[in-house]
């Protein structure tokens, strides 16, 4: 079986706050380095009532100093709220701090809406459309041999490995012409995996950092003893994900017994599209769904995903997956 990841969202909870979900993304890096996962990451986002690693790099830092294995990094920076300098000095301290554990996966979405972005950065001059030349930027300030006059301190000279995200076909051609890993985040955008990942592919072009190519998929995974409870703990991602396309983010809520039979075509339509890369109930379920998906999609890697409301359900998601593929429990 290919390598499995965690992606972190670290969800404020209803009823819960920000230091409870800080807690909950210590532990579940924790426990997914004792299952073997192969690296842990945490989004960037703004402004959102119910995530709370709007400041991915501090809270990084925090889940690097409970962990000592485990592959730690963003899955991502959006890198045109801010600057490439500040970027490189934040992800060369945690290289710094943590040797050999850090990834740094960029997005040129701003990760919040219009307004957010614009307090983010004062003003708008900074846009996606510079998204590749930032990226540039940033690797060479992250090089052994910088070309800009202005050094990274720390950072230069670290070589942080850099992944390009994207839920469209221009990250995949940016991956593709910089010689970079490519994640795609088909958890939540399954619409144009199939068109990204042969682009990607087909026009590769090795670099030092990547001799090949290499794809990692998001995908959703509610692990549970039996599909029913799978299916129930699964419907506070669901409400979730219709609120926010709504235009109602909100902290994530509990689960409810039928909530597909409780919305409209409308919201059920949007989840049968979402559902396409998940993967939902007992062990059995979800390994014949992981696998059907990497058959499909001739995925090198996933990320999981497992938006769960109470913590101990969602940490039994990710060992009943790990189990599910043989993943040797760390001692």
């Amino acid at each position: 079986m290919i390598p499995l990841s965690i992606l972190d969202l670290s969800p404020i909870t209803e009823g819960g706050d920000a230091a409870q979900s800080f807690r909950n993304s210590l532990s579940l890096a924790q426990h997914g380095e004792k299952l073997g996962y192969t690296r842990y990451w945490l989004a960037e986002h703004h402004g959102m009532p119910g995530i709370a690693s709007a400041a991915t790099a501090v809270l990084l830092s925090h889940v690097g100093a409970g962990t000592s294995t485990i592959r730690i990094g963003a899955g991502g920076v959006m890198l045109p709220n801010h600057s490439p300098l500040v970027i490189a000095e934040q992800f060369g301290t945690l290289e710094s701090l943590y040797p050999g554990r850090i990834d740094l996966g960029l997005g040129r979405a701003p990760g919040s809406d219009q307004r957010t972005a614009r307090a983010l950065r004062r003003n708008l001059e900074s846009d996606a459309d510079q998204f590749p030349q930032d990226v540039i930027e940033l690797m060479d300030f992250m090089s052994k041999t910088p070309q800009q006059p202005v050094r990274a301190v720390p950072g230069a000279g670290l070589e942080v490995p850099v992944w390009i995200l994207g839920s469209s076909t221009f990250g995949a051609q940016l991956a593709a012409h910089l010689g970079l890993p490519y994640a795609f985040a088909s958890h939540f955008a399954p619409q144009q995996i199939m068109q990204a990942i042969q682009i990607y592919r087909e026009t590769f072009k090795p670099s030092a950092q990547l001799q090949k190519p290499y794809v990692m998929l998001g995908f959703n995974v509610f692990a549970a003893d039996t599909d029913e409870e799978a299916e129930f703990r699964a419907t506070s991602w669901q409400q979730a994900f219709v609120n926010l396309r709504s235009g109602r983010p909100g902290r994530l809520p509990p689960p409810v017994e039928n909530y597909r039979q409780k919305v409209g075509p409308a919201e059920n339509a949007l989840l049968d599209s979402v559902l396409s890369c998940s993967a939902v109930g007992s062990v059995e379920t979800v390994k014949k769904g992981v696998e059907a998906f990497v058959a499909r999609t001739g995925a090198d890697e996933l990320m999981i995903t497992s938006q769960v409301f109470d913590h101990a359900a969602r940490l039994r998601s990710y060992e009943l997956l790990a189990n599910a593929f043989g993943q040797a429990p760390k001692q």
